[in-house]
């Protein structure tokens, strides 16, 4: 079969349809990847590589003193919240162990996974802040956890060491709930 000049037309017109294709596809992808490169290199800092090295102390800086740079007026320093109430109840320590807990044993009634200055209590909303003065100073705890059904005006507080609640045992504590 001979070739005629309308099967050259098409091919022409094919051959001009797959350029543009090609020019439009390459358009596409090569603006948005010149911008992340472009935004990647920009966004970088402006540090040789020895200078990288040399510098050994990675990550944030030690904060200075507010007054070793600044001379102006400064807020004023807040003291500990006031309590809204204060009571007496008996106070525990608890930490993960199957024994201890359900089945998820690091994770709180809350949702959030168990830390210094977390406290299980029924009687009080999750989310309130409490405080033990007589045994803790001025720390804080966040109610996160829930005790068993039975144990209602007590709280138990989170410790990472076994030994360390053990030692704690049972104590009848000052709360202050902020």
């Amino acid at each position: 079969m001979i070739p005629t000049n309308r099967d050259f037309l098409v091919l022409k017109i094919y051959m001009k349809s797959i350029k543009q294709a090609i020019e439009y596809s390459s358009r596409k992808y090569l603006k948005p990847l010149f911008l992340l490169v472009s935004i990647t290199f920009l966004s970088l800092p402006n540090i040789s590589i020895s200078q990288a090295i040399e510098d050994k102390n990675a990550g944030p800086r030690p904060k200075l003193a507010i007054k070793a740079y600044y001379d102006g007026p400064t807020l004023p320093e807040v003291g500990p919240r006031p309590a809204r109430r204060t009571m007496y109840i008996s106070v525990t320590a608890y930490n993960s162990l199957p024994g201890q807990t359900d089945d998820t044993p690091f994770i709180t009634a809350s949702g959030t996974r168990t830390r210094d200055g977390v406290l299980a209590a029924n009687f009080l909303p999750i989310g309130t802040v409490v405080r033990f003065p007589e045994q803790f100073g001025d720390n804080e705890f966040l109610v996160e956890d829930r005790m068993n059904a039975r144990y209602y005006y007590k709280a138990d507080i989170w410790m990472e060491n076994y030994e360390d609640a053990k030692n704690f045992g049972s104590k009848f504590l000052k709360m202050e709930i902020l």
